[in-house]
């Protein structure tokens, strides 16, 4: 799976088809209820554009226990699976899904957890909250201003 995923920029968009289907051919040697094979089939429909055929295949790594079998794939699948549904117009179950998220132990999947979360908060016309998630997660990056950036994203969520 990992030597799939090394070469999926070798697939242009007219070979797609293509790639989803070596992730097909590979998930096929897992048990049929693997969480971890309708993840990788999600991310291959998400990753060729297929927004609305990778949501159902996250929900179904979810509800078999993805984030048991690895927790961190189980955070990937839910911040995929809320871009996914910001891009076909469920923005608000992203937000919900990814909300909790902030609370969750710190990984190097924090700073997507906001970024996503601020696109959902945007598309729903939250602005300011979406600004303030982004901020704050810059901040910790910057050679300076680290103080002043993290004031700023309080202070939009103050507002």
């Amino acid at each position: 799976m990992t030597a799939a995923w090394a070469g999926f920029d070798e697939y242009p968009e007219e070979r797609a088809a293509e790639f989803r289907a070596v992730i097909d051919k590979l998930t096929a040697e897992l048990p049929e209820d693997s969480p971890l094979g309708s993840f990788e089939r999600a991310c291959a429909w998400d990753s060729t554009g297929h927004s609305d055929r990778a949501a159902p295949l996250y929900r179904e790594a979810l509800a078999r226990g993805l984030s048991e079998v690895s927790g961190y794939k189980g955070r990937r699948a839910k911040i995929q699976l809320a871009s996914s549904l910001r891009n076909i117009g469920q923005a608000e179950e992203g937000v919900k899904l990814l909300t909790p998220e902030l609370d969750a132990p710190s990984d190097e999947l924090d700073d997507a957890v906001r970024a996503c979360l601020a696109l959902c908060l945007s598309s729903l016309g939250r602005d300011r909250e979406g600004l303030s998630l982004v901020l704050g997660a810059l901040a910790p990056h910057l050679p300076r201003y680290q103080r002043s950036m993290a004031n700023y994203a309080k202070a939009l969520r103050a507002d």
